[in-house]
C-alpha cells in the first residue's frame, strides 16, 4: 500500500472547508431577482405617474386654447407651456445653464419657480398653487386640467394703465362728462 492509496481514503482539507462559489452565485441570483422586481415595480409606478401628468397637461393645454397633442413632444411642450404662462418661449434657453454646476442649477430652479407662478396666475390661482405645482406637479396639473379652473390668460401684466406715446394714460378713470359734439360740424370746419 502506497502513500497515495493510504491518504486517499481519508477526507481532504477541502472537503471540510468548501471554498466553492456555488453559494455566492445563488446569493447573487437572489439579489438580482430582488433588484429586478424592485426596478420593475418602480418602472410601473413611474409610467403611471407620467401618464397621469400627460393627461393633466393635455387638459391644461386644451383649456388654454392649444392643441392637446403638443404636450407630448418633449421640448416643444415647454415652449407652449411658457406661452400659456404668458412668458417668452426664449426663456427655455435658460435651462442650458443647467450644465454649469450649482449656479446653473439655481438658474433652472428660478426659471421653474417663475414658470409655475406664472401658470398659476394664468389660471387665476395664488402662491399656494405655485408651491403645489413645484412639489406635486402631477396632482396639480390634474386639478388644473380636470378641475373648475378657468384659463384667464396672462394675468402677470395687469397694471391698469397703458402707454400711449408721450405719457401714461390711466384707463381706470372714467372720462369727464363733456357735451356731445357733432362730428359733421367739426369736419366742415376743416
Amino acid at each position: 500500500m502506497g502513500y497515495y492509496d493510504y491518504y486517499s481514503s481519508y477526507p481532504s482539507y477541502y472537503d471540510y472547508y468548501d471554498y466553492g462559489y456555488a453559494t455566492d452565485a445563488s446569493a447573487f441570483t437572489a439579489l438580482g431577482a430582488v433588484l429586478g422586481a424592485f426596478l420593475g415595480i418602480a418602472l410601473i409606478i413611474v409610467s403611471v405617474i407620467a401618464i397621469l401628468q400627460l393627461a393633466g397637461m393635455w387638459k391644461v393645454f386644451t383649456k388654454a386654447g392649444e392643441k392637446g397633442w403638443k404636450c407630448i413632444i418633449p421640448i416643444y411642450n415647454l415652449v407652449i407651456l411658457f406661452k400659456i404662462s404668458g412668458l417668452s418661449p426664449w426663456i427655455i434657453f435658460g435651462y442650458l445653464a443647467g450644465i454649469i454646476p450649482f449656479v446653473g442649477w439655481l438658474v433652472c430652479l428660478g426659471i421653474t419657480i417663475y414658470q409655475c407662478n406664472s401658470l398659476a396666475k394664468a389660471f387665476g390661482k395664488d402662491v399656494g398653487y405655485t408651491i403645489g405645482l413645484l412639489f406635486l406637479p402631477t396632482i396639480f396639473y390634474m386639478i388644473l386640467g380636470f378641475g373648475k379652473a378657468e384659463y384667464v390668460g396672462n394675468a402677470t401684466v395687469s397694471t391698469g394703465s397703458t402707454y400711449q406715446g408721450d405719457g401714461i394714460v390711466n384707463i381706470s378713470e372714467k372720462p369727464k362728462d363733456e357735451p356731445p359734439t357733432n362730428n359733421d360740424e367739426d369736419n366742415a370746419n376743416l
